[in-house]
């Protein structure tokens, strides 16, 4: 790939996420439901014991959640849905995922809260600076955010659209110190792992960005675990001086991998200046 990244970048970057001290974790659908769109017990436990490790280090976390409205599937038995009947089915899911990470989070002591936001809680200033107070009190109380979009009363024109995009908006506008998304594959690579068997990782995104950007746009969304609207959304983050990483759900530790500064994923590096060159 051209525009090779130095590899202080990279070391700079990544120590950079390591040492986040406010750290916002998107997990997508594949990373807590089954093939039947039922919550996996064992997925969202261990995506709540990654989220504890980065607790016990002392730092802030903010879990933006997906799977409401698979999880609704999994309960109500419907395979094909209309927009109302998927605004139905989140309702129903959204009521178990919480129920779900309020019993996992427990066995550890902790608590959660819940918070819906559609496209105008994030442009209405007022609306938002309700929804940071709110989370700036939740965090200090010890208490874990987790935030999904509020499918039930979005229609098209206050849709956010993608929960990529809602974890990177509030990841900005709340000043996180690292954006870390997780999903079913390993990263971003050369090609669709799921398909392509030589398709490699790209170990980091900077400079080769428009290149990454071209790669990904010849995948299908349905086929390569939505992967353009993550690297969009790390991108945004970054271009804030935020670092961002995309990386495996199932990785074993593998918040606890990016805490301790091992390499994961891919890494989005910061840019604006926040690291030299």
């Amino acid at each position: 790939m051209s525009n090779v990244l130095e590899h202080h970048e990279i070391e700079q970057a990544r120590q950079l996420a390591a040492d986040a001290e406010r750290v916002i974790v998107k997990a997508g659908t594949n990373s807590l439901t089954d093939d039947r769109s039922n919550l996996d017990d064992e997925k969202l436990d261990k995506l709540v014991d990654d989220i504890v490790g980065l607790l016990e280090r002392d730092k802030d976390v903010i879990l933006v959640s997906s799977g409401a409205v698979g999880a609704g599937k999994g309960r109500v038995d419907l395979v094909e849905e209309n927009v109302e009947e998927a605004q139905a089915l989140s309702t129903v899911g959204q009521s178990y995922l919480m129920q779900r990470y309020t019993e996992s989070f427990a066995r550890y002591d902790r608590k959660i809260a819940q918070l819906l936001l559609t496209q105008h809680d994030l442009n209405n200033l007022e609306r938002f600076t309700n929804v940071r107070n709110t989370i700036e009190t939740l965090l200090e109380w010890d208490i874990v955010p987790i935030i999904n979009e509020n499918d039930a009363v979005a229609t098209e024109e206050i849709r956010i659209g993608d929960n990529d995009m809602l974890s990177s908006s509030v990841a900005i506008d709340i000043d996180v110190d690292l954006l870390v998304t997780l999903t079913d594959v390993g990263g971003v690579y050369t090609g669709n792992p799921k398909e392509d068997p030589t398709a490699e990782r790209i170990e980091a995104v900077g400079r080769n960005y428009d290149e990454v950007q071209s790669i990904t746009k010849e995948s299908s969304e349905e086929r390569f675990g939505g992967i353009q609207t993550k690297v969009q959304g790390a991108r945004d983050v970054s271009e804030h001086g935020v670092p961002a990483i995309i990386a495996k759900s199932t990785q074993e530790d593998v918040l606890e991998k990016v805490a301790a500064g091992e390499p994961v994923g891919t890494l989005f590096i910061p840019i604006n200046g926040v690291i030299d060159d």
